[in-house]
């Protein structure tokens, strides 16, 4: 039954997708010709910016039907991490495209061209229409996931490209200055920036098998440590198979002729329904008698694994 949810919303999160993507490319097309026409880099940078958004969408269903295969072969967790990767190639190509935008932000700043303000302005308020359509399109699917998300700031951020566009025509078609094209390009590239590092971080932190944010292993740790007739957790590990897949492992030591089925099912449930861990890995074993001894060394190899965590008398 969760599978079939599972896949139920996978379908909707296409839907949108497929939805978002249609409405891009078609006024992307529009965008370049006029961009072209009135010499104006924030609508040629939209443009470009738009067509990054289709090719992250495009990215981002190619992701999902990836990741929705199941396991097989050497690929035990099926290929779930190819929504990260998505998620990295959002991320990177929003950062190459600020670099490019503030480059030639500058350059136009010292140099500032004939932009016909007119046409700027009229584009601009039809590009923020699509983008509006296409962000509450977007804001609907499962933004949970990086490779959703990853897309969505490509839209979103083209949303403040559009107003931020859209101002400056409207100040170079009533004042005729210049510059103000290329400051909204300058503003747009510092929007990229921004969500572009977010993405590779937060993607890079998947990739590093880092725990998830928000959970803190030491916390788990003592908690699992304190249930009854646990002494000692250690060996444990938290990461993410792909984005909102937490995984844990760990070695937990229960006291002598301790039930030790009972302690991971206690432990389980713990993780379950106060950290949201549904796939675990406990390996559960009586502790040697010296281990409850106040003082005594402990009895198996601490490094490199991390610290133990003990039951507090």
């Amino acid at each position: 039954m969760a599978e079939h949810g599972h896949r139920h919303a996978a379908g909707g999160d296409r839907r949108y997708l497929t939805g978002a993507l249609a409405l891009i490319t078609g006024f992307m097309a529009i965008e370049v010709v006029i961009g072209v026409i009135a010499q104006s880099l924030a609508l040629i940078s939209d443009a470009g910016h738009m067509l990054t958004d289709a090719i992250a969408i495009v990215v981002a269903l190619i992701a999902m039907r990836i990741s929705a295969r199941p396991p097989r072969g050497g690929y035990t967790y099926g290929l779930k991490r190819a929504e990260i990767i998505s998620a990295q190639l959002n991320g990177l190509t929003l950062l190459l495209l600020s670099a490019y935008f503030i480059v030639e932000g500058v350059r136009r700043i010292v140099e500032p061209p004939d932009v016909e303000g007119l046409y700027v302005v009229v584009t601009g308020l039809a590009g923020i229409a699509i983008n509006l359509a296409a962000t509450w399109l977007m804001s609907k699917a499962n933004r949970t996931s990086l490779n959703v998300e990853g897309a969505y700031q490509h839209i979103l951020n083209d949303l403040f490209a559009f107003i931020a566009t859209t101002i400056a025509g409207a100040v170079v078609w009533l004042t005729g200055w210049g510059r103000a094209d290329a400051l909204a390009a300058l503003i747009v590239a510092a929007l990229m920036l921004r969500a572009g590092w977010g993405l590779v971080r937060d993607s890079g932190r998947v990739f590093m098998e880092a725990a998830p944010v928000g959970m803190n292993p030491a916390e788990i740790g003592g908690r699992a440590a304190s249930l009854d007739s646990v002494v000692e957790v250690h060996d444990l590990h938290i990461w993410e198979v792909t984005s909102g897949y937490p995984a844990m492992s760990a070695h937990i030591l229960v006291k002598p002729g301790a039930d030790c089925h009972a302690a991971r099912l206690a432990a389980e449930k713990l993780l379950h329904d106060e950290y949201g861990i549904a796939h675990t890995t406990l390996q559960v074993d009586h502790a040697p008698q010296e281990l409850l001894t106040v003082g005594a060394p402990p009895t198996h190899c601490r490094a490199p694994h991390g610290p133990a965590h003990r039951r507090l008398a």
